[in-house]
């Protein structure tokens, strides 16, 4: 249970006088744990930060055995974005949902490269928050639980989607959904293209279908609250306007 492989940082917790356990993404082993001597030091806490981009090199016993992985840095890391205190609360959410969605041990490639677009999207205030709910979409697919945003669920068109139904996830047309528009969930256009602009009310709309979907399907199975941090970004990108 060997690899050499680069890895996003998703959290680090003490353990022991020196060590530190840490959350790594990796592409092709997935979400890993693994102890990381002196990972209490200060050298070494700078660069185990969510959202750190470093080099593991990574053993383990057995695939059931706490791993252990010796870390390289990679990059400025979340240090880029220190002047900016919304876009790091932006990253802390995005590492607590992917550690809170994905089971250990279980390669999603595509959920490391969209997480990789979201740490570089951070950089653009006024794209980042329409891009983190994409990435809330993408991971559901990933988990086998995908959006069927692509025709409307009662009449098979493509056209006027403005609405999804809150039980299976499907897209439905306006016309079609207009007796039921109370129980709906709002469907943004840019999560239907990446043509489309945003207007007021769109971010939040896509954050809120997607809360709906990662709470039914991910975490309320795990007896598990949407992780907190994404809970303080969504209030702190409500206090700055831009929901």
């Amino acid at each position: 249970m060997d690899f050499h492989e680069e890895a996003f940082v998703l959290s680090a917790r003490s353990h022991g006088d020196t060590g530190s356990v840490v959350d790594l993404l990796t592409e092709n082993h997935g979400r890993r744990s693994a102890y990381v001597a002196g990972g209490a030091s200060r050298k070494m806490k700078p660069f185990l930060q969510a959202g750190a981009r470093v080099v593991a090199d990574y053993r383990a016993r057995t695939s059931d055995h706490l791993g252990a992985a010796r870390l390289e840095p990679m990059g400025e890391g979340p240090s880029a974005l220190f002047d900016d205190a919304l876009a790091l609360t932006g990253l802390a959410a995005a590492a607590g949902v992917a550690q809170g969605a994905l089971p250990e041990r279980e390669p999603h490639p595509g959920v490391f490269l969209a997480f990789e677009a979201l740490m570089a999207a951070f950089a653009v205030p006024d794209v980042w928050p329409a891009i983190f709910v994409r990435f809330e979409a993408g991971l559901l697919e990933d988990l086998g639980f995908g959006l069927d945003l692509s025709k409307c669920a009662a009449t098979g068109t493509a056209d006027d989607l403005i609405y999804v139904s809150p039980r299976t996830g499907r897209a439905v047309s306006r016309d079609a959904g207009a007796p039921y528009a109370d129980k709906m969930l709002t469907l943004p256009p840019f999560m239907l293209g990446a043509q489309a602009g945003l207007i007021e009310g769109d971010v939040k709309a896509g954050f809120d279908l997607t809360g709906h979907f990662l709470e039914q399907f991910v975490f309320h199975p795990q007896n598990k609250p949407l992780p907190p941090a994404r809970v303080w970004m969504l209030d702190k990108l409500a206090d700055a306007g831009r929901l």
